[in-house]
């Protein structure tokens, strides 16, 4: 195991299990920041990947699309299975909306992790070794965190339903 591959798989661990950790627990909600973070990642994704100096096969391409449909398909579960609810109290920034999307949200980042380490191995074995670049995986988790940003910018209450502080599903 070479040592990027080592970094890599630590790096990954460490921000799925934030992220589920994110999932199952009541986050104030700031719109603008759910865009922010897919945008980042993105950003940092693709200068990463320029970098490479690894030629880009049609095996890569083929496991990057089947990596991507999977991750968009997560995402847009995600953001469709997010709960709102108002809070007693606001924030620090005056935020009183707050989100989640509970145990389902991160089972679903168990999943997408497996699936991701299942299509790396397979890809490997096909000649597709771009997919265990640090690159390839912050693209994926931007794509991941923009589909999910796509449902909820759409499903975030707004007007009088947000400060009786229904439940909307």
């Amino acid at each position: 195991m070479s040592v990027q591959l080592a970094a890599n798989i630590l790096i990954g661990i460490a921000l799925v299990a934030f992220l589920a950790y994110r999932q199952a627990t009541w986050q104030y909600l700031d719109p603008a920041r759910i865009w922010r973070t897919p945008l980042v990642m993105g950003i940092v994704g693709v200068v990463v990947l320029a970098q490479t100096k690894a030629a880009i096969t049609s095996a890569d391409i083929v496991f990057l699309g089947i990596e991507a449909l999977i991750t968009i398909g997560v995402g847009l579960t995600m953001g469709s299975i997010t709960r709102f609810r108002s809070a007693a109290t606001p924030d620090s920034k005056g935020r009183t909306m707050q989100s989640r999307t509970g145990a389902l949200g991160a089972v679903l980042w168990i999943v997408l992790i497996a699936v991701r380490v299942g299509l790396d191995v397979v890809g490997g074995h096909f000649g597709a070794h771009l997919l265990t670049s640090t690159g390839t995986i912050l693209l994926v988790l931007a794509l991941n965190r923009a589909a999910r940003a796509v449902v909820i910018d759409q499903r975030i209450p707004r007007g009088d339903r947000q400060t009786r502080g229904m439940m909307v599903r």
